[in-house]
């Protein structure tokens, strides 16, 4: 398998796993806390309609539902699960994969906070940061534990990945 077929591999593997978790992470708060989890239909309906020339919704909620949103929306969650992991890997390199720690992975998970506080949040209609929702504060702090989560599971994966990558001798670490 060739370093660069190997590297969008285990960024597949890496950043499903960690969407995954971060998934599961709204399912125990949803049973926890009550706090509902993530409509991902949404998202698929912004992004249908940027095909329409949409950027910005007051709210999305409000928007027409289109035909196909819910599909749209979880696979692109998990495709940018997908992006967010091979940043982590593009960054700290293959390397990471063959001895994973959680501060790179802590990071990353971090870092992706500023997708939804700087470009979904405005582009739904619920401001920069959230500013505009009823309890922003709330919600900022859901979003950081959220995307916590996720960089968790992009360690959780990465080690669980390192050891299929062995097991299947894709690499040598």
């Amino acid at each position: 398998m060739t370093e660069l077929m190997w590297g969008l591999a285990a960024a597949v593997l890496v950043g499903s796993g960690a969407t995954l978790v971060m998934d599961l992470w709204g399912l125990v708060r949803q049973h926890l806390l009550g706090v509902a989890p993530l409509n991902y239909a949404l998202v698929g309906r912004w992004v249908l309609y940027l095909g329409r020339g949409r950027l910005r919704h007051n709210p999305i909620a409000a928007t027409p539902a289109v035909a196909g949103e819910r599909w749209v929306g979880w696979t692109v969650h998990y495709l940018i699960g997908v992006l967010f992991a091979g940043a982590l890997l593009a960054i700290w390199g293959t390397d990471w994969l063959c001895r994973p720690s959680p501060g790179p992975a802590l990071i990353v998970g971090l870092v992706t906070v500023l997708a939804p506080f700087l470009i979904m949040q405005p582009a739904m209609g619920a401001g920069l940061a959230a500013r505009r929702t009823p309890r922003p504060g709330q919600a900022r702090l859901q979003s950081l534990i959220t995307h916590a989560v996720f960089g968790l599971g992009l360690y959780l994966s990465g080690l669980v990945t390192a050891q299929l990558v062995g097991w299947l001798g894709w690499v040598s670490c």
